[in-house]
């Protein structure tokens, strides 16, 4: 796994998958850094007792559209 480079620069995105026809929903974005940005549900880390570095979140999404992610080729 690589580390994320926070060093300000604003990705590009491009959309790779989304289970709705628009509005706001769980989506997956494909970065020009080669990553992939999720926007889901937040999640508590500790309403699943786990302690998280800073900086990172937890986010809920579909496992439908992670699979829906990976055939469109993440």
């Amino acid at each position: 796994m690589s580390n994320h480079n926070n060093s300000g620069d604003t990705p590009e995105l491009t959309l790779l998958t989304t289970l709705c026809g628009g509005g706001s929903c769980p989506t997956v974005y494909r970065t020009d850094r080669g990553t992939l940005i999720v926007q889901g549900y937040t999640v508590p880390a500790g309403s699943v007792n786990l302690d998280l570095p800073a900086g990172e979140q937890l986010v809920e999404i579909p496992a439908e559209l992670l699979s829906a992610a990976l055939q469109a080729g993440a």
